[in-house]
């Protein structure tokens, strides 16, 4: 699933050090309290590992593994 980031998680990812050229290794924390792992590309678009449906809204935090 591919998740096109809002303003306020772009801004986040770009202040942040790239795991490699233009991606992110990443782990998503949803409001719910669950945990994905994913990989964020060029600081906008999350992909993320799994069969989980969930929305821009439904995310909590993103952080580099």
């Amino acid at each position: 699933m591919t998740v096109k980031l809002s303003d306020k998680w772009i801004d986040k990812m770009k202040s942040l050090p790239e795991s490699g050229m233009g991606y992110q290794n990443v782990k998503v924390k949803l409001n719910n309290g669950t945990i994905l792992g994913g990989v964020v590309r060029n600081s906008d678009s999350l992909d993320v590992i799994g069969d989980v449906l969930f929305g821009i809204s439904d995310i909590a935090d993103i952080n580099l593994l």
